[in-house]
């Protein structure tokens, strides 16, 4: 009898469970006593199993041309995806200990959990300091100081809300769910911004551009329905050159209502940022802000059509995932909140900022814009999925019934 048979044997002999997986004991360490009762065993696998096919199910669902929002809001939690994988990983690890010993299917399930990781840190690795800066950093010059805030149109923390504003003190602000209650309790700080452009409405459907730098021109347009307003203003920057600003508040895909469905698909807020970034290609020899509640996370489908059909730049890549929706619930938050400049222009402080009472981060941006052209980086392709989501979009709002005004 050689040695390694002795040991085999005397393991057997001493303890009165299946035998110790031989491997092991070539590598002079016992990786497993015994196997793992067979139900426990299948528990896991079909835990891991199920687990990981119902990520991989999330995962690709973005990829489905549709405006459906139940598909469109799976592009919203690739951070929360990345965590919920520990579920598959650690039941695949508990599986194949129970086995003694990794089989071809952990590796394949292994293997599947490697590329779902793969798939959503793709997604979200450009928004972290590991990757390059899409607009450089600010040097000592002259930043114009921005503040987007969504306060939420039921919070009734006024006076808290403009405390924070006053403290942050910005150049140039952008309110979102506005009605006639907070445009009546912000008065005071109201008057610290002469130049306003305002479109006061309840149900969360206001907007208001607040702004020390001198309003050459303004208009608010319905670009989709009469419900939602988006806010355009040509602001005259202290060396006398200006900057084209455009402030949005698209609508939510899922949002509840008593249209059919009971939700909204993701079309009508889809041709909206859509048609704001045609705005920028019609306007593309000045300098560009577009700001607000986009109602979309920075990695999506759409977001990422509307950079390349607009050509700005987001202040987030290289920097900071900046998640500021939903700010009560931190392990359901996205970046939602956007500020989008043309290239070319440099950023100070990025941050968020807790609003009290509301559901939103505001976002705090210093930046200095140019004059530089924006440029073309959609294609024909882009050109031609713009045109239909716009056409979509239109036909939703008039099935729905939802371009009435509220107002009227």
């Amino acid at each position: 009898m050689n040695r390694l048979s002795f040991h085999v044997t005397l393991l057997r002999a001493v303890v009165p469970h299946p035998p110790v997986h031989p491997g092991c004991i070539l590598i002079g360490k016992i990786c497993c006593v015994s196997n793992l009762p067979t139900p426990f065993n299948s528990a896991l696998s079909w835990l891991a199993r199920l687990t990981l096919a119902v990520l991989v199910l999330v995962s690709l669902a973005p990829l489905v041309n549709t405006g459906y929002w139940v598909v469109r809001l799976c592009d919203f939690p690739r951070v929360q995806l990345l965590v919920l994988l520990l579920i598959p990983t650690l039941a695949t690890v508990a599986y194949a200990w129970g086995t003694c010993g990794f089989r071809r299917e952990h590796w394949v399930l292994g293997g599947g959990i490697l590329a779902v990781a793969c798939w959503q840190a793709a997604h979200v690795l450009p928004f972290t300091p590991l990757w390059p800066q899409e607009l450089a950093n600010a040097t000592e010059q002259e930043n114009l100081r921005l503040m987007v805030a969504n306060v939420k149109f039921s919070n009734t923390q006024f006076d808290e809300v403009s405390q924070v504003i006053e403290q942050h003190d910005p150049d140039l602000l952008l309110l979102i769910e506005v009605n006639q209650e907070w445009q009546t309790k912000l008065d005071s700080l109201r008057q610290a911004y002469p130049h306003r452009v305002e479109v006061i409405r309840d149900e969360g459907l206001g907007l208001a551009l607040w702004s020390k730098l001198p309003i050459q021109r303004e208009q608010v347009k319905y670009l989709v329905t009469e419900r939602r307003p988006s806010i355009f203003a040509t602001l005259e920057l202290s060396d006398g050159k200006t900057i084209e600003v455009a402030g949005v508040h698209p609508t939510p895909p899922g949002l509840k209502d008593e249209t059919p469905g009971g939700r909204r698909d993701s079309r009508v807020r889809d041709a909206e940022l859509v048609l704001v970034a045609k705005e920028v290609q019609a306007n593309p020899d000045t300098a560009w802000l577009v700001t607000g509640d986009f109602n979309d996370v920075a990695w999506s489908h759409t977001t990422l059509l509307f950079k390349r059909l607009s050509g700005l730049g987001d202040p987030r890549v290289g920097r900071a995932l900046l998640t500021t929706f939903h700010a009560d619930y931190p392990p359901f938050r996205y970046p939602i909140d956007h500020v989008f400049l043309s290239q070319g222009s440099t950023v100070g402080q990025f941050q968020r900022v807790r609003l009290p009472g509301s559901d939103h981060f505001a976002v705090l941006a210093e930046f200095h814009v140019t004059g530089n052209a924006v440029p073309e980086t959609a294609d024909s392709f882009d050109e031609v999925e713009a045109q239909e989501i716009v056409k979509e979009g239109e036909q939703d709002a008039q099935q729905r019934n939802i371009d009435a005004d509220p107002n009227k």
